[in-house]
């Protein structure tokens, strides 16, 4: 069976003691409005709203230098990362319910649980 996966958003990775101003800068900069989540989420992301292309926008408190990460979504995430790995990528870490994984050129990201399957490409059709 084919897995899919897609482009699932991109994560603002910001090393700060006030998450609120940053939500506040990347809510101003991109014309999206702050969404909300529970208190335990919120501690540590700050979800951005009605972004184009249906894409999942966050911005996320971390310990390691700031940078913008993406998400690949898919319905299979061993299956996913195993097709990664096979075009070069390697994993770093999982985290909760995701993979943290480098490109060969260094670039980070994370290959999350798909949320809406309908919507992914299957990787043979790339």
């Amino acid at each position: 069976m084919t897995h899919r996966s897609r482009l699932a958003g991109f994560i603002i990775d910001c090393r700060t003691d006030d998450l609120d101003a940053a939500a506040r800068f990347w809510s101003g900069a991109l014309g999206l409005p702050i969404g909300e989540l529970s208190p335990e989420e919120s501690a540590t992301y700050a979800k951005l709203d009605a972004a184009p292309g249906d894409l999942h926008i966050e911005v996320q408190k971390v310990e390691h230098p700031s940078r913008v990460h993406l998400d690949i979504e898919t319905d299979d995430i061993e299956a996913e990362v195993a097709r990664l790995e096979a075009l070069g990528a390697k994993r770093v870490d999982y985290v909760h319910t995701w993979c943290v994984m480098e490109a060969p050129t260094g670039q980070r990201f994370c290959v999350v649980r798909m949320k809406h399957p309908a919507r992914g490409a299957a990787p043979n059709a790339w």
